[in-house]
């Protein structure tokens, strides 16, 4: 059955598919990013698009560590301030030189993108003064001790003052004002469907192989998979775990599988006192918000059998979380696991929080996000109706649009992810669980608005220490302290799988990228 469907989708694709340019590689994508502008959104998707034409301060590697990027070398003068020296003989692609005028231009304007569904606020809150030394110095003054400064405002992508100053996302996504210094060139973006680039020649770093590229944007599993099994693309992301063993019995095609960083996990929303989705037995809105109770966050944790998740539908591509750091970041506490599924347990605590029949409950996700988001939201729905709640939907949407409504409030229960993507926890946890406090530019990805005040001091005298060894060891003090309030319910860190023909390789990483410049030949 599944062999026809597969021969269907492709030929299907064989005779709509066609290429607007003559391309060296094509790529397809499992998710599209929601906007070209590189500081509208944090999310994966739109980062992974931006780190192929625009450039950041820092680079990052397939584990997570730092190297100089725009910025060449940095040092403390004191422990509130730094000086950058910037990398000299840079362009953006349309020839102009990168200055330190470009890097203070990005970085004022990254906490004002309207309407951002996941800002970059919290990587530049640490800073309280900028000035431009000469063209290519910099000095940055922190409001406190900032150790991880150049990890966090690294992130953020720089992009040219001429060509950028009074335009707005709209114009990046029309290509007028995306222009970077990274190893490519925006060509065109047709909105659920391609990304064409080309590679810029004048790019400092190392050149990648391939001229010509198209990314298209196949949400759908089967379709990728039947993609590249019929030649209309080169190499896909996200394949499904269950179509890992049948394609690397195929000779014609190479399949690459790393660990990420990315921590899969379902939240219970606590900004109202209502919330969304959440009934008394008989459907209606609960007047008060359970989940605002541990005891409530932690039965649902005990309803949810991590192993059957990871091993039925993952197909072992999944690694059962206890909390949100992977194993080998700084701060991972090796000796907090992840709970196990215990009924009676939940029962027990249920009843404590003054729900002994339970109550109503709808799950949502995600249904192109990452491999299985559907499945796993099924799944959820059913371990916790066997949990003794009463599971009144399950809802998986599209994440472009599931994203925004998610960042909105708009659920009570729902699936999400937040990938890694510095050496430590510490900007995972600020993110991620810091009582939200947008001035401030944390809790950026706090959608359940959880909030721990002694947990968010802890955090600020850890993310304070120069001294890494120092610092790690708070970190995995602060994660066991705010994991036994299960601000959040993790589930697992992904394992990720990219295929293309045989002939190609992938450089993958903790990050997950799927980048044209990652993509080269076997020699």
């Amino acid at each position: 059955m599944r062999i026809l469907k597969y021969a269907a989708l492709a030929a299907l694709l064989a005779t709509t598919a066609a290429p607007a340019l003559a391309v060296d590689l094509t790529i397809g994508r499992s998710s599209e990013q929601s906007s070209m502008d590189p500081q509208f959104s944090r999310t994966g998707n739109n980062q992974m698009t931006a780190e192929m034409i625009f450039g950041r301060m820092v680079q990052f590697d397939e584990n997570l560590q730092v190297h100089p990027g725009l910025a060449e070398s940095w040092v403390n003068i004191d422990p509130l301030t730094w000086e950058i020296h910037l990398r000299a003989g840079v362009t953006f692609q349309d020839g102009t030189p990168f200055t330190a005028d470009d890097v203070i231009f990005s970085i004022d304007r990254t906490d004002k993108v309207p309407n951002s569904p996941a800002p970059f606020t919290d990587t530049v809150a640490a800073i309280a003064n900028i000035e431009r030394v000469d063209d290519l110095t910099l000095r940055v003054t922190t409001h406190n001790p900032a150790p991880s400064l150049m990890e966090d405002i690294g992130r953020v992508f720089i992009i040219s003052k001429q060509a950028s100053e009074g335009m707005t996302s709209d114009d990046f996504n029309s290509g007028k004002a995306t222009i970077g210094t990274g190893p490519y060139r925006f060509i065109n973006w047709a909105p659920g469907e391609a990304l064409e680039l080309e590679r810029y020649d004048g790019y400092w770093g190392e050149q990648p192989e391939f001229k010509d590229v198209e990314i298209r944007f196949i949400s759908n599993d089967a379709a990728r998979v039947a993609a590249l099994l019929s030649g209309a693309v080169d190499l896909i992301d996200a394949v499904p775990p269950d179509d890992i063993s049948r394609l690397q019995d195929n000779p014609a095609i190479n399949v690459v599988s790393v660990p990420s960083g990315r921590v899969i996990y379902l939240g219970l929303s606590m900004r109202m006192d209502q919330a969304p989705g959440v009934t008394d037995l008989q459907g209606n809105p609960l007047a008060v918000n359970p989940f605002r109770d541990a005891k409530v966050r932690k039965a649902i944790s005990l309803m949810i059998d991590r192993e059957l998740i990871v091993d039925r539908i993952l197909g072992g591509s999944g690694v059962a979380a206890g909390q949100i750091g992977a194993p080998g970041l700084g701060g991972h506490a090796a000796d907090l696991g992840p709970d196990m599924q215990d009924l009676a347990m939940a029962k027990q605590l249920l009843t404590e929080a003054g729900y002994p029949d339970g109550f109503g409950i709808t799950v949502v996700s995600s249904n192109d996000r990452f491999p299985g988001d559907a499945d796993l939201a099924q799944a959820l729905g059913q371990m916790l109706a066997r949990g003794g709640l009463k599971v009144t939907g399950v809802e998986a949407l599209p994440y472009n649009v599931y994203s925004k409504a998610a960042t909105a409030g708009d659920y009570g229960a729902f699936v999400f992810s937040l990938g890694a993507s510095t050496p430590s926890t510490a900007p995972l946890l600020q993110s991620l669980l810091h009582t939200y406090d947008a001035d401030a530019g944390k809790g950026a990805f706090n959608r359940v608005r959880f909030s721990y005040p002694a947990f968010d001091e802890a955090l600020a005298q850890a993310a304070q220490q120069f001294d890494p060894e120092t610092r790690n060891r708070m970190l995995e003090d602060v994660t066991k302290m705010v994991a036994a309030e299960t601000p959040i319910v993790p589930l697992y860190w992904q394992k990720v799988h990219w295929a293309m023909k045989a002939g190609l390789t992938i450089a993958g990483g903790l990050s997950e990228d799927t980048r044209p410049q990652d993509v080269e030949s076997v020699k």
